[in-house]
């Protein structure tokens, strides 16, 4: 149960999504009752029908922001950028400064006092180095956002191998964002949300279920492989969360009457489960998550979750393990891989409950 391989399962590189579907809610939907282990095959629009009058259900509305950027160093080698820590450090900003801690790819790493050209509207300059990271301090006579919104491409996962930055016809920018996006501030998206249109919410709403919403930056530390053969030696990432008061008191409400507490994604259980006391009760404010969820694990808040399919030995396919068994989705993923549904972050999407 805590050793890495457990997690393990055999996926064939041609059901990992490299697209979208064309209308995000027409993704194939399977439904896993954690009890019995039973399955079911839907669509996801079916959600609607499984969904029941008074459920709570829990979205994260981060807002993905277009981290990914392309420059040159003055001695004109390429270096590829991804800002990390937006959200902190756009809270934290005083005076007029403009630095970010990025991930930096280049032939040779950049030394403090490197200078980088991304265009003609944004310079920056490295201002110190860490141990994976380096500190950049940006120059533009334009608003920052505008000027990364326009350079910038969204963080694909490692596993989408296309290039958007050269491709047009991808529409990332708007596909690898809920329709729901408030916040800026992650590097990847939230991915269970990627499924919901804004017809279906609609639906949802007009059929009784409660919508509430959470933010959580997703930070690059999703991407981060488990290197450690005992998983209970890893060390989480920890990113920044908010919870409001009205979206607490929606949950409160509902763990008092005995009703459901639908979470859309691994980051919407986490940061739920984080904050829950024992009682499963949800206190609003802001903070930083950290916790690492795998078997073992007592949910105090969540009772059903909409989740995407995982990678392989990654800490999201150990927290849908703690919650359904490991036995239940190993086998659920292995019934996923035979009847071909897609896999990962534009793939399709599981109801578990």
């Amino acid at each position: 149960m805590y050793a890495l391989t457990d997690y393990d399962y055999f996926l064939p590189e041609a059901l990992i999504a490299q697209e979208p579907v064309a209308k995000r809610d027409q993704s194939r939907l399977l439904h896993l009752n954690r009890e019995t282990g039973e399955i079911r095959h839907h669509q996801f629009t079916s959600l609607t029908d499984l969904l029941k009058k008074g459920d709570v259900l829990v979205i994260n509305n981060t807002q993905v922001i277009p981290a990914r950027m392309f420059g040159r160093k003055e001695t004109g080698g390429k270096i590829e950028i991804l800002i990390v820590n937006y959200a902190a450090a756009r809270n934290n900003r005083t005076g007029g400064k403009i630095e970010y801690e990025c991930l930096v790819k280049a032939s040779k790493s950049p030394q403090p006092g490197t200078r980088i050209d991304f265009g003609p509207d944004l310079k920056a300059t490295v201002t110190a180095v860490h141990e994976r990271t380096c500190t950049l301090e940006f120059f533009s006579e334009k608003p920052f956002d505008d000027v990364m919104d326009k350079n910038g491409v969204m963080p694909l996962p490692p596993y989408i191998k296309r290039e958007q930055a050269t491709d047009p016809k991808w529409k990332d920018k708007t596909t690898y964002q809920t329709v729901y996006a408030q916040h800026k501030g992650a590097v990847a998206a939230p991915t269970a949300g990627l499924h919901f249109s804004g017809n279906m919410l609609y639906q949802l709403k007009d059929r009784g279920v409660l919508i509430a919403d959470i933010t959580l930056h997703v930070g690059y530390g999703t991407f981060m492989p488990i290197r450690s053969s005992d998983i209970r030696d890893h060390q989480m990432h920890s990113e920044h969360f908010i919870i409001s008061e009205s979206t607490s008191g929606m949950i409160n409400a509902a763990k008092a009457d005995g009703r459901r507490v639908v979470a859309v994604g691994t980051t919407s259980v986490r940061t739920l489960e984080y904050v829950a006391d024992e009682k499963g009760r949800i206190h609003p404010g802001t903070g930083n998550c950290d916790i690492f969820i795998y078997p073992g694990f007592t949910f105090k808040c969540v009772d059903a979750m909409v989740t995407n399919f995982h990678l392989p030995k990654s800490t999201l396919i150990m927290l849908v393990s703690a919650f359904a068994g490991r036995e239940n989705i190993l086998n659920a993923y292995g019934v996923a891989v035979t009847e071909k549904y897609r896999f990962f972050s534009y793939g399709d999407a599981m109801f578990i409950e």
